[in-house]
């Protein structure tokens, strides 16, 4: 991923902490000489040895599953909040630019046996039951109904590197740091507030 180095987020425990709360990425590979793209949940966990990976499941349906034993090099591609930012936001004339939060995984993919599929299956519903009325176990539903769990594969990635981009103005004086997050603010979009409570953050 191309990043100037003003826009290069290092931070390594907020990048943790940005995987943690995007972890719904988009796992991407070679199969059979075409790129291939499932858009998944993959999660940031340490494995037995201490050792942080990504780990996620996919359907055996899904034909990208094939390449993993043909090129086990893969790319976990997530997002976060984005929005554009007009130039006229600014008190002298410029480009108009878009800010994002971004970040690509590299790694090794192996699929595992079905005791890891079905722990990595129970963490992931724990995660996001955790604040449900009345939260999903695992351990409660019917062998029937776990006989779907067969139907997947679950996989760990090694981690090899990782890049993160934070674009959020930081090229900006103060004055027009804050003009932008003003503007961002009044539009009533979401992703655009969200980027401006991420800018509040960066720069106080």
């Amino acid at each position: 991923m191309y990043t100037p180095n003003l826009y290069k987020n290092e931070d390594q425990e907020a990048i943790r902490t940005f995987l943690k709360e995007n972890s719904f990425g988009i796992l991407i590979n070679q199969t059979h000489g075409k790129l291939c793209a499932t858009h998944i949940p993959i999660e940031l966990e340490m494995n037995a040895d201490g050792q942080e990976i990504l780990q996620g499941h996919l359907s055996k349906l899904n034909p990208q599953a094939e390449g993993f034993a043909e090129n086990d090099q893969v790319l976990a591609v997530f997002t976060g909040p984005h929005a554009y930012i007009s130039s006229s936001w600014y008190d002298h004339e410029n480009v108009p630019t878009w800010n994002y939060i971004a970040v690509h995984v590299y790694g090794r993919i192996k699929i595992v046996d079905e005791e890891a599929a079905i722990a990595s299956l129970k963490k992931l519903v724990d995660k996001y039951e955790a604040n449900s009325a009345n939260p999903v176990r695992i351990e409660d539903l019917s062998e029937k109904t776990m006989r779907e769990a067969r139907g997947i594969y679950a996989f760990e990635i090694e981690i090899d590197e990782i890049q993160a981009t934070k674009k959020m103005s930081q090229n900006r004086d103060d004055t027009n740091y804050k003009n932008i997050i003003t503007a961002l603010e009044k539009t009533e979009n979401p992703q655009a507030i969200a980027v401006a409570k991420e800018m509040s953050k960066c720069r106080k």
